[in-house]
């Protein structure tokens, strides 16, 4: 299991940590204190997005951040919108340099994040992203089937890189997280988004855990459906991008005439 990385490439980069949420009142307060203890040392802002739940998820986020003496902001959708949504309202917010993102269940080990943080510092500015990429899954037989498929599909038509788009733990610069063409689902296709824009990805492996409370708000053939149509929508968003200029700006000439 890794330890929380000191590295000194992370020095002056403020994270940002998105979660988007939707009645996760019960694994909030161990997540968040995993995460403040993952990444000490760190300048560090927890953003939780709770996205209309009906339980007690935002007093359970403020409490949590309490407690283990992280800056924890919460923002709440009066009604769900759901998770690309509260993913987009979290990278609105956030002030940090770097966003990472993870899901609220807890599935998703912050111990991992200091790995993605610093990988994607120490590849330089032609990285836009470090995601991970999960071995040890603990879905049932149907959801693994479900996304491995997904996958093999999704990379024969995006060559994006990666064999686990649905991996919630991802590292991406906050500058070009903006820059990215939002839909709903965008959160699913991250890595090809990226590499849209001109940037690399690289990937991390980590740990997946099981659910301790709750249940998935996500099920597996409605989500396939939509990631389908998805999946054509970012194929098409590839092949109308025109080739990327280099630009150059001019400074002026302040040579006094004489």
């Amino acid at each position: 299991m890794p330890t929380p990385n000191t590295s000194t490439t992370a020095q002056g980069q403020k994270l940002s940590v998105v979660i988007p949420c939707k009645n996760e009142a019960e694994n909030l307060p161990i997540l968040i204190g995993e995460i403040a203890q993952a990444l000490v040392g760190r300048d560090l802002e927890i953003l939780v997005i709770d996205d209309g739940s009906t339980d007690n998820t935002a007093a359970a986020a403020l409490g949590a951040g309490q407690k283990s003496g992280a800056d924890v902001r919460v923002l709440q959708h009066a009604q769900s919108s759901g998770q690309s949504a509260a993913v987009r309202t979290g990278v609105q917010y956030a002030v940090g340099d770097i966003i990472v993102c993870t899901d609220g269940d807890g599935q998703n080990d912050p111990a991992f994040m200091p790995a993605l943080v610093d990988t994607l510092l120490d590849r330089g500015p032609a990285f836009g992203m470090v995601g991970g990429q999960r071995v040890g899954r603990k879905d049932t037989a149907m959801k693994r089937f479900a996304s491995r498929f997904a996958n093999n599909l999704r990379g024969a038509m995006l060559a994006d890189k990666t064999r686990d788009s649905g991996c919630g733990l991802k590292a991406v610069r906050a500058d070009l997280f903006r820059r990215l063409p939002y839909f709903d689902g965008w959160h699913r296709f991250m890595a090809a988004l990226v590499l849209r824009e001109g940037y690399d990805v690289d990937f991390v492996d980590v740990i997946d855990r099981p659910r301790q409370f709750g249940v998935s708000k996500y099920g597996v053939f409605d989500r396939a459906l939509i990631g389908s149509i998805d999946l054509f929508g970012v194929w098409w968003l590839k092949r109308r991008l025109k080739k990327r200029p280099a630009v150059s700006e001019i400074a002026p000439d302040n040579t006094p005439e004489g």
